[in-house]
């Protein structure tokens, strides 16, 4: 796969019918080794591991739903009263990081109005601290570990 800027973990890849797998240790179970799959999986085990996140709460895939319309944010920290902290969005490490992916990411953050929003693509990481009294999003220079949220 790529070699992305984050610290390399034990990582468990598998196949099953001819498809290549990636264990994800928060859902418990291989999932499809993509391109954007890899990045969360080394982001995710970067923020447990070295950030000190608490992986019970955090969870991948988790839908969204806006009318009749589904939505789903790859990863969500939760505080410890199940409230959503942070969305991250990852892209595979090939699509650039844009404007229209803090768009998407914007979009999820209208329902669930979290402090921390992250884009990364593995080789580029953004991090903002929400200031919704001044209608603001600042652009922090590095993720923060979890006991300084």
């Amino acid at each position: 796969m790529f070699r992305l800027n984050l610290p390399q973990y034990e990582i468990k890849i598998s196949e099953k019918c001819g498809k290549r797998m990636i264990f994800d240790f928060l859902r418990r179970k291989y999932v499809a080794l993509t391109p954007e799959e890899w990045v969360r999986q080394h982001f995710v085990h970067y923020l447990v591991e070295h950030k000190g996140y608490p992986k019970g709460l955090i969870g991948n895939e988790i839908e969204l739903q806006i009318g009749a319309k589904r939505l789903r944010c790859d990863t969500i920290l939760y505080n410890r009263m199940a409230r959503p902290q942070m969305i991250i969005e990852y892209k595979a490490p090939t699509i650039p990081i844009q404007q229209k992916v803090f768009q998407q990411i914007s979009i999820y953050n209208l329902l669930l109005k979290v402090d921390y929003l992250i884009v990364s693509n593995g080789i580029q990481h953004y991090c903002c601290k929400m200031d919704y009294e001044n209608q603001k999003c600042l652009f922090l220079e590095d993720i923060p570990d979890y006991e300084k949220l």
